[in-house]
């Protein structure tokens, strides 16, 4: 039922998440975000890349459309290029049979996804790819028929364009050497080549999606972080204030479930750390009080003792009289120093939760007329009035142990007597029963000093002597503590009322069989 009213409370305390669901927020707030930042940042690059693309390639109000098509940003680009062959063919064409110059050219050519292949007397002079298969070299030396056959000036040549059947872009410039010899400068491009700028596009828009996903990884993770971090830091520390023996201070939650009832956990643990502590504290207090107490309260019988048995020795008890009146005083006082021992093995069990208990059916009004003739007996002897009552309705039974019971009894009785008012002519201590629903109420009234109510509360704590004056008359303060305990191991209520002066009544209840 605790571990289930913990767990209860635990549920309505959290105030946080769990970290599963952390995880799982995180994760589609990088998937949403991601999107968010890259489709708007992809808006902006593509923006600007239709710009560039435009002012590059010469192209009037450009669109989207130019970013996906290819072939006509390789074929605006070769346009540029051929250009180029064409002024050498036209001022240097001398250059054309130098193939380290054809190879430097080619190279550049290359990096704006195009190369050369050149031609002289219908055989390939120079290749600019050796990725290129042979029918794709047959196809061009066909076009350099047709370009042959036109009739080619020393200066003046004329570029061809086109695009053949196995889909090669080709720019032509037909050409004559300085030995007359003819041929042809082709500029090639496949159409699988990617344009410079839509390349750099690509790039770009990979390193963005990467930079994007980067970012708000790292976000959503320093988010986790920090959620996590904070209390397993701030559990680290606790654990080094236990460690250093300091229990005052607390845990507080951290937001995720799971963290949270591991927090709730080390504080119920520091909170019972620190009972535990303080307990052993004041444990270890009453133990040395009570020592003190039993010291000075068996150190006075038996220096009492002593005293009587030096003087039979001695010859003092010399008549009858006296010899009976000091034997009865050593008797008294060794009953003394027995009832402080009992006391000190009960207190024992009690630290322990060792008393020994053995329960039966009692009849009240017979268990509790012996007990009256017991106790009238004892008090006679020491000149104290004893009055027993029995206001019970019909004779009833219960379950009790009657060792433990007549333990609180006598314990009862005997604080009474030794705290009775020495100023009044005659001690008087009443037992009387009351039957109150179903519970036996048992009251037991002394004429003495009375209790102050500033302590009246406290006559049960243990080892509680009340005031100097209480204090003074000796006991070891456990009796009413263990009057107490046996009492609600009885599943009963002890209670106590009084006025200064004119004395005390102890009450405790005890349910009906």
């Amino acid at each position: 039922m605790a571990e289930q009213s913990r767990d209860l409370m635990r549920m309505n305390n959290r105030t946080g998440m769990d970290l599963r669901k952390r995880i799982w927020i995180a994760f589609v707030l990088t998937i949403l975000i991601s999107v968010v930042f890259f489709a708007v940042l992809y808006f902006v690059l593509v923006r600007f890349t239709v710009r560039t693309i435009g002012k590059e390639y010469d192209i009037n109000n450009p669109s989207y459309e130019n970013l996906y098509n290819n072939t006509l940003l390789v074929s605006r680009k070769m346009d540029e290029e051929i250009l180029e062959i064409l002024d050498i063919v036209q001022n240097n064409p001398e250059k054309l049979g130098d193939k380290e110059f054809l190879a430097e050219t080619n190279k550049k050519m290359q990096e704006n996804v195009s190369f050369l292949v050149v031609t002289r007397g219908g055989e390939v002079y120079f290749n600019g790819s050796d990725a290129l298969p042979y029918r794709y070299l047959k196809e061009l030396l066909d076009l350099e028929g047709e370009g042959v056959l036109m009739e080619v000036p020393e200066a003046v040549a004329e570029i061809l364009s086109g695009q053949t059947e196995s889909g090669l872009l080709y720019r032509q410039v037909p050409i004559r050497y300085p030995d007359d010899t003819k041929g042809c400068v082709f500029l090639v491009s496949t159409l699988d080549r990617v344009a410079p700028a839509i390349r750099w596009w690509l790039v770009e828009t990979i390193l963005l999606i990467l930079i994007v996903l980067a970012l708000v990884s790292l976000l959503m993770g320093r988010w986790i972080y920090r959620g996590v971090e904070k209390p397993i830091r701030e559990l680290k520390t606790a654990t080094q204030n236990i460690r250093d023996g300091n229990l005052d201070f607390s845990v507080k939650n951290s937001g995720i479930e799971e963290l949270d009832d591991l927090c709730q956990d080390f504080e119920e643990m520091r909170i019972r750390l620190k009972d535990s502590a303080e307990s052993q504290i004041e444990t270890d207090r009453q133990s040395k009080e009570l020592i003190a107490n039993i010291t000075h309260d068996l150190k006075t019988p038996i220096t009492t003792i002593q005293g009587y048995v030096e003087g039979i020795l001695d010859g003092v008890a010399d008549t009858p009289e006296k010899m009976e009146h000091y034997l009865l005083t050593i008797r008294n006082k060794t009953r003394d120093i027995d009832r402080l021992i009992n006391e000190l093995t009960v207190y024992s069990n009690i630290n322990t939760n060792r008393i020994p208990y053995n329960f039966i059916k009692l009849q009240v009004s017979e268990y509790f007329a012996d007990c009256a003739e017991e106790l009238s007996m004892d008090l006679e002897e020491q000149h104290i009035q004893f009055e027993y009552e029995n206001l019970l309705q019909k004779d009833a039974m219960i379950v009790a142990d009657p060792e433990q019971l007549k333990r609180v009894i006598n314990n009862i009785v005997g604080n009474a007597v030794k705290y009775a008012d020495k100023n009044k002519e005659k001690t008087r201590i009443r037992l009387r029963l009351r039957d109150v629903g179903d519970f036996i109420q048992v009251e037991i009234e002394d004429n003495g000093k009375g209790i102050a109510q500033k302590d009246l509360t406290r006559v049960f704590d243990r080892l509680y002597r009340g005031d100097a004056s209480r204090g003074s008359q000796g006991g070891s303060g456990i009796g009413l503590s263990i009057v107490k305990k046996i009492i609600e191991d009885h599943e009963g209520k002890v209670w106590a009322t009084s006025k200064e002066g004119e004395g005390t009544v102890i009450y405790f209840v005890l349910r009906k069989y």
